[in-house]
């Protein structure tokens, strides 16, 4: 079940670009497109390692495969 869960965040995270810097109001928006319960979502992609999060809200993708051309 990990694998799987693994799978699907790490295409989630792919909605953010990697090196940008997003507030949290712009994760929650994009996060919201994808499932309704976006805190729980934004909680899991950090708890992998996928976003990442400074003191004052502000996110970035940290994980991931990222799709190559």
């Amino acid at each position: 079940m990990r694998g799987a869960r693994l799978l699907l965040l790490d295409h989630v995270a792919q909605a953010f670009e990697p090196g940008r810097r997003y507030p949290e109001t712009a994760v929650n928006e994009i996060l919201k497109g994808i499932y309704d319960d976006h805190a729980a979502l934004r909680r899991y992609l950090a708890d992998e390692d996928l976003l990442s999060r400074t003191p004052d809200g502000t996110y970035w993708r940290s994980g991931g495969t990222v799709p190559l051309g």
